[in-house]
């Protein structure tokens, strides 16, 4: 489906690990492969995200293609204007190696260093990662169902 590499430019971004890009005239979601970076509702969102923007956005971009998701989103590993973006991310505190995902081992020696550095995320003492926000967050959600729906049966 995918060449090797893919050419692009990048439209918009998301958050700190999605953006869009027109490749080959096609419109794409990218999600950054290996990384987690905040959610939208969760402490450093916004810093994640400007990180990502002041990288990519309006730049052209090598995309190369890991699989696609369930979302149809493609993940894969972005490389915008020579940088290495899912490693700079973590490099600059912006995002945790997505440990459920993650094959490349030097992420977590880049993540250790800006964690011992206190860089970006690591600013502050215990950061929720992403996987465990969200899932608190589905959690949250079911037991609120729950008791409405409790509440609706009386």
């Amino acid at each position: 489906m995918f060449s090797a590499t893919l050419l692009c430019f990048v439209l918009f971004v998301i958050d700190g690990d999605k953006l869009v890009a027109t490749c080959d005239h096609k419109q794409i979601v990218v999600r950054l492969a290996e990384i987690d970076a905040p959610e939208q509702r969760q402490d450093f969102w916004l810093r994640s995200k400007r990180s990502l923007i002041e990288m990519c956005l309006y730049k052209n971009a090598t995309v190369t293609p890991k699989k696609i998701d369930q979302n149809e989103r493609v993940i894969a590993y972005v490389n915008c204007s020579g940088t290495d973006v899912n490693s700079e991310q973590i490099r600059r505190g912006m995002a945790w190696v997505f440990e459920r995902y993650a094959t490349d081992k030097s992420l977590y020696t880049i993540q250790n260093t800006a964690q011992s550095s206190h860089i970006g995320l690591w600013e502050y003492s215990s950061p929720t990662p992403p996987w465990e926000w969200r899932e608190t967050q589905q959690r949250a959600s079911k037991e609120m169902e729950s008791a409405i729906l409790r509440h609706e049966l009386k």
